[in-house]
């Protein structure tokens, strides 16, 4: 997106990549459907920033989800909105919308140097780079590096560029997993039976730090190890944040959020007859194995003969976290480049000319297109700083 940025603004642009093709990363993100951005409520979208809203705001408000779309609409991608309201181009692929991207690029004079790491600077505060066959220094007129983060290191994003960074006196946070996963001290059965199982419908509550409380709706996925998917994702710097100061997080799962306390306890209050408690559970409470399982991993089986006890851990059973999943699984990491070490272009203040862009940024959001939307709306951001600051050169 930064090249595009400057190579439309007549500038010449080479683009070194590590991998040996483009947009891995961006691929791998498009695997089960490419969810480019979101179509809810502009003010609502931006808020998902967290912490770091006000620093990302300004990046936004001049590349908005609307922006982003047209964008792709003009490499010939249509588009559609899911009923979850995130975004997606019509075929559900990353690939052709890249190629299309890269095609265009190309045509307008971009030069991509593929197979090319960047090792740091040389003496000089030149670029020091090597490929498979020699190592050489390059000194250009300006620079953005977009390195990622380091989630996916097999992608390229490794994250190891921090020491650089930290020897020129660069601020940088420490990697932190985000929209990840978390431990969970499942029992055996849970472990060999349903890892890989999806918890469908269910609401997650959880009260953070500062006491502030929020449920959400959505769907886990059961693992060996404890639970991942886009409903946890969602709470993961406040879980992640709340097991670094207290040792755990403990959620509540409502597993049956389309019902009232009161209709589960009338259904739980049916005679039972000669069936099985299982089988009477599954009258009341539906077909679903795995809600059966946690309810009785969690629960006393006294419990199970009082409707009132047993309805108030069908809406509210508490599930204890222990950790957050190492950052090679996650989807995206926290930590990086602070914005206390960028000017309001993104240039590094100890190193004039040199800008940053995308997920090497201390900055994180969860997954539902907030992470590519800010990672294109920094690079423009960034490459319109280096198009200002080369214009001031001259």
């Amino acid at each position: 997106m930064a090249a595009e940025t400057l190579i439309n603004a007549g500038l010449g642009v080479d683009v070194y990549e590590s991998m040996p093709t483009l947009g891995r990363k961006f691929l791998r993100a498009g695997l089960g459907g490419l969810n480019i951005t979101h179509s809810e409520p502009f003010e609502v979208f931006c808020t998902r920033y967290g912490d770091k809203q006000q620093k990302m705001q300004e990046m936004l408000d001049a590349f908005t989800p609307g922006s982003l779309c047209e964008w792709v609409h003009g490499l010939g991608i249509e588009t559609f909105v899911g009923t979850s309201g995130r975004v997606f181009p019509k075929e559900m692929k990353a690939a052709p919308l890249l190629r299309a991207w890269v095609h265009r690029l190309r045509s307008a004079g971009v030069r991509f140097h593929l197979n090319h790491s960047w090792r740091g600077f040389n003496e000089q505060g030149h670029l020091r780079f090597s490929n498979s066959t020699e190592e050489f220094s390059i000194n250009p007129d300006a620079v953005i590096l977009a390195l990622g983060g380091a989630s996916w290191p097999q992608l390229g994003s490794t994250g190891t560029w921090l020491s650089w960074l930290n020897e020129i006196g660069v601020e940088t946070e420490p990697w932190q997993s985000a929209n990840c996963g978390f431990d969970v001290a499942w029992s055996e059965h849970i472990r060999e039976k349903f890892d890989g199982m999806p918890l469908k419908t269910v609401s997650l509550t959880f009260t953070d730090l500062q006491g502030r409380k929020e449920t959400r709706q959505g769907e886990l996925l059961i693992k060996e190890y404890g639970i991942e998917g886009g409903l946890i994702y969602s709470f993961s710097k406040r879980l992640r944040d709340f097991i670094s100061a207290k040792g755990e997080a403990t959620v509540m799962l409502d597993l049956l959020p389309g019902r009232t306390k009161e209709r589960v306890v009338k259904d739980l209050s049916r005679p039972r007859g000669s069936r099985s408690l299982s089988r009477h559970l599954q009258n009341c409470l539906g077909n679903d194995a795995l809600k059966r399982a946690l309810l009785y991993e969690r629960v006393q089986r006294k419990t199970f003969d009082e409707p009132q006890a047993l309805a108030k851990f069908i809406k509210a059973l508490p599930l204890t976290l222990k950790s957050p999943r190492p950052i090679v699984e996650a989807i995206s990491s926290a930590g990086g480049v602070s914005f206390s070490s960028l000017d309001e272009h993104l240039m590094l203040k100890k190193l004039p000319g040199t800008f940053v862009a995308g997920e090497m940024i201390d900055w994180e959001a969860p997954t539902g297109g907030y992470l590519l939307t800010a990672c294109f709306a920094s690079g423009r951001w960034a490459a319109n700083g280096v198009i200002e600051w080369l214009g001031q050169k001259l």
